[in-house]
């Protein structure tokens, strides 16, 4: 099963991943917890590039086609594989992110991302993707109580208009993207994500 979190910086996804792998683990499942971008060394270095402040004449062209670069090399080489061994994956951050960030907020073309997507994800769509959705005030709050990257750095505006293409996506494919309240405690937030799991079957059966 796969199954990805999203969510605008700060919103807490990391945490919950790491809740939920300690599940799925607890369960017997084995459990493969990845980060976009990242998770093999060549898409290591693209996230140090992408997200290093030093970078801010990165065009938004160059970055939608490095994040696509990365994923495609995260799905060849870690999530196919381990798919076809039966191995649950969990991601944080995917496809959706790009539908976010490089079109609702960079306001790049939405077919071309989409096609995008399509190239950088090999045609390996989410089970279900969890979206944890919170007010972008706190969450940008958050984000940067230590430093900021950089797409932190474009600034609470830009983190509205993340958050709008979220909404969207849970708008145009209900099915497989929830939208969670993350404005609680850990422990609030984690329930409500396995009330939605609960209701898939597939996933019900490995927690």
């Amino acid at each position: 099963m796969f199954i990805t979190f999203e969510g605008i910086d700060g919103c807490g996804k990391t945490t919950q991943v790491k809740r939920l792998v300690s599940a799925f683990r607890r369960a017997g499942n084995k459990v493969v917890s990845l980060r976009e971008p990242g998770g093999t060394t060549i898409s290591e270095a693209i996230r140090s590039m992408v997200l290093n402040p030093a970078m801010s004449s990165m065009c938004n062209e160059t970055e939608l086609l490095l994040y696509e670069a990365a994923r495609a090399q995260l799905v060849r080489e870690v999530i196919e594989p381990a798919l076809a061994r039966d191995v649950v994956v969990v991601c944080d951050r995917y496809a959706d992110s790009t539908f976010a960030y490089q079109y609702a907020a960079r306001g790049l073309d939405k077919e071309l991302v989409c096609r995008a997507n399509e190239l950088g994800s090999c045609g390996v769509v989410p089970d279900i993707t969890i979206v944890l959705d919170m007010d972008v005030d706190t969450a940008y709050r958050r984000a940067t109580a230590q430093s900021c990257d950089r797409l932190e750095q474009e600034g609470r505006e830009f983190q509205t208009r993340v958050r709008n293409g979220y909404i969207e996506l849970a708008r145009l494919y209900p099915e497989r993207v929830h939208l969670i309240g993350g404005d609680d405690t850990p422990q609030a937030v984690f329930n409500r994500i396995c009330v939605v799991l609960g209701e898939c079957k597939k996933a019900a059966a490995l927690l």
